[in-house]
């Protein structure tokens, strides 16, 4: 529900969450690698299970970017009536 105090200037976060998914995409992928040439095959196993998890993230965040900006009412639309208690 619209309150009317939203902040005029907020922003998606999904640009960070991007960032932030390159960053465990490439530590999970140096992981993975690490732990299988030193034998470690339970942790190379782990590490390849977060990968794939990190990857899911990243193609939702890069399908909701790719959406676009959705519809948000401006100035000049009035703040929603909050809604009565009345049984």
């Amino acid at each position: 529900m619209r309150t009317g105090s939203e902040p005029v200037t907020a922003r998606s976060p999904l640009r960070m969450r991007l960032w932030l998914s390159v960053w465990g995409a490439v530590w999970t992928v140096f992981g993975t690698a690490a732990f299988a040439v030193v034998g470690r095959w339970g942790w190379a196993l782990a590490c390849g299970l977060l990968w794939l998890v990190v990857m899911v993230d990243l193609a939702v965040v890069v399908r909701r970017i790719r959406q676009g900006a959705h519809y948000q009412p401006g100035r000049d639309v009035p703040p929603y009536e909050p809604p009565s208690s009345r049984p």
